[in-house]
């Protein structure tokens, strides 16, 4: 399998060999546990799905209940599906730990990002402010609409104010620091979207670069 599901516990930093701080984020992943296995005769496609975190029995809805019940595992708050190449070597209710990525590897952290909401188009968009002397009253208005009698409308697609944040963000090629198989704790270089305690995907690279 190329990826877990964890949850992010905030940034520290640690010191690499050459004494250098080196920024990471702290993730508890895993571990996790296989609810379905999807084959390509059956489903169309090779892919597990894996559920995380206990979750009280009687905060879940009778079709997963019986789902998971089906799988051998106990009632999970977060269910994730993964591709693969082939399904052979895993069963349903299999435990997978920190163990499948390694210090040094490449990986990508998907997560929802921190939601903002309602915002203008300085901050949404990076656009400048006008002027704020001489009278000025335009100051952290969106700019021009475009001309009066033609195209008489405002074109698709321009940058205005709207909601901001909370959609789903892809970090590649983040760096594995360290790894903590037994606490279930990995240690990423950089930031990694979303707040504290939010949940975040964690992949092998695909675009992988040295």
């Amino acid at each position: 399998m190329r990826g877990i599901i964890g949850r992010k516990l905030g940034m520290t930093q640690v010191f690499n060999e050459n004494g250098v701080v080196v920024p990471v984020t702290v993730i508890q992943a895993g571990p996790v546990y296989v609810t379905q296995i999807k084959t390509v005769e059956k489903d169309g496609y090779n892919a597990l799905q894996v559920a995380f975190e206990d979750k009280k029995e009687q905060r879940v809805s009778k079709p997963l209940k019986g789902h998971f019940e089906k799988a051998g595992v106990s009632t999970k708050g977060q269910i994730v599906e993964f591709r693969v190449d082939s399904v052979e070597g895993y069963e349903l209710g299999q435990e997978i730990k920190l163990d499948l990525l390694a210090e040094g590897e490449k990986v990508d952290a998907t997560a929802i990002s921190k939601g903002k909401g309602f915002q203008g188009v300085i901050k949404r968009h990076g656009q400048s402010r006008g002027p704020e002397t001489h009278g000025s009253r335009y100051h952290r208005r969106p700019g021009s609409m475009g001309a009066c009698s033609s195209p008489s409308r405002v074109f698709k697609g321009k940058n205005l104010a709207g909601h901001m944040g909370h959609v789903k963000v892809t970090i590649q090629n983040l760096d594995v620091v360290k790894v903590d198989a037994e606490k279930n704790i990995i240690l990423v270089k950089g930031a990694v979207p979303g707040p504290k305690k939010g949940l975040v995907t964690i992949t092998k690279a695909v675009k992988a670069v040295k």
